[in-house]
């Protein structure tokens, strides 16, 4: 069979339209140099979001991958992977230093229209809830940098933390604050799942009521707590607690909010329970993307931002709300904390010639001090047995 002749360039075979064209041919001003990156090159790189955590990591420190690592809680093979692609692409670059490498971003040595990209996309990753959880672990990982250099310079001070662990426990100084609370108190635990926290409270206040709706977690806190008789457990649910109105000095509701139906409804109960200028603490997980725990361990809220929890804090009767993001542990995989508190409301009192019949009004004004014969609560009497606590 007689050969084709060869076609102009224009044309790879009679008839042959420009698309058919290879594309080496098409996007000749594209490629352009080689050894240069293409815009294209530099969107796959930045493509995926995981990457793009990294990179913005690497904007601000230089960091070994067992640092990255602890940061965005991934594993080290998926780090290292995606650090190899984008020290492929040129946006980071690594030094050795003893047996690890330390990795950084090299955006100030890109071109111009790299820069601009790098600026649109780390905007954008900055504001996910991923990146702000990032941040607060990194302040974490940094903290345990510099106690290492302290180490170096100085051995006593270095090792303080870890020799103070050692002699008496990580959780000591976090448990001595308790002794702050009043021991006039009467404190709950709502949704108190076995009891490791009202038997942390039980020692410092006059009474702790420990409310959870399922029995086989009351039946665990009451072998934990049968050796404290100040402590009641009730089972019942958070939208409707098994508690007097007006009765508690504080409430605390511990990693339990985020499996609530409607959490606006459980502060709106807590407000009904508390005591004027009562506080209520919530301690749960800052607003993330781990949808898997969904799945897994039940959750139905993916965490609380401080505008939603003021919001229902407010709708609730509740003011003075305040909002602290917690220092995040470096072996903890889940998402970093928060603690929220607020306080209800001191009531005006009803002036029978002149009151608002519509509504209640209000006052968040501090009051004078009550008489000094004003009865105080006493704490229970010794004999009564966490075995005896009250089930509803």
């Amino acid at each position: 069979m007689p050969r084709r002749p060869p076609a102009p360039l224009d044309r790879p075979w009679p008839g042959a339209s420009p698309l058919h064209l290879a594309p080496e041919r098409i996007y000749l001003s594209i490629r352009m140099n080689g050894s240069m990156p293409t815009i294209f090159d530099r969107l796959t790189a930045l493509s995926d979001p995981t990457r793009s955590r990294l990179l913005a990591l690497l904007d601000r420190h230089e960091l070994t991958v067992t640092e990255l690592c602890a940061v965005t809680q991934l594993p080290q093979s998926t780090v290292s992977r995606h650090l190899k692609v984008l020290g492929d692409g040129g946006w980071v670059t690594s030094r050795a230093d003893g047996t690890s490498r330390r990795y950084r971003a090299v955006a100030d040595r890109l071109d111009s229209a790299g820069r601009r990209l790098w600026t649109l996309v780390r905007e954008q990753v900055s504001a996910a809830p991923s990146a702000q959880n990032d941040t607060q672990r990194l302040r974490s990982v940094l903290a345990e940098r510099r106690s290492a250099s302290q180490e170096f310079f100085s051995t006593a001070a270095g090792q303080w933390d870890r020799l103070r662990g050692d002699l008496f426990g990580t959780r000591a100084d976090l448990v001595g604050l308790l002794g702050l609370l009043d021991e006039s108190w009467f404190v709950a635990d709502l949704g108190c799942g076995t009891g490791q926290v009202s038997e942390l409270l039980a020692p410092f206040v006059a009474q702790v009521i420990a409310v959870d709706e399922s029995p086989a977690m009351l039946s665990a806190a009451r072998k934990r707590l049968k050796g404290y008789d100040n402590v009641s457990l009730r089972e019942g649910d958070l939208g409707a607690l098994p508690i007097d109105d007006e009765s508690l000095d504080a409430a605390l509701i511990f990693l339990v909010l985020h499996y609530t139906a409607d959490p606006a409804e459980v502060l709106t109960e807590v407000c009904r329970v508390l005591k004027p200028e009562g506080r209520v603490l919530v301690v749960d997980m800052m607003p993330h993307e781990r949808s898997e725990f969904r799945n897994i361990m039940g959750h139905v809220w993916q965490g609380f931002g401080a505008d939603e929890l003021s919001r229902w804090a407010e709708q609730a009767g509740l003011y003075d709300l305040r909002y602290h993001p917690l220092p995040a542990d470096p072996v903890a995989k889940g998402p970093t904390l928060f603690a929220a508190s607020a306080r209800r409301p001191l009531r005006a009192k009803a002036n029978s010639a002149a009151s608002d019949t519509s509504s209640q009004r209000i006052s968040t004004k501090p009051v004078a001090a009550a008489s000094a014969t004003t009865s105080r609560t006493k704490k229970p009497k010794a004999g009564a047995r966490a075995g005896d606590s009250q089930l509803t």
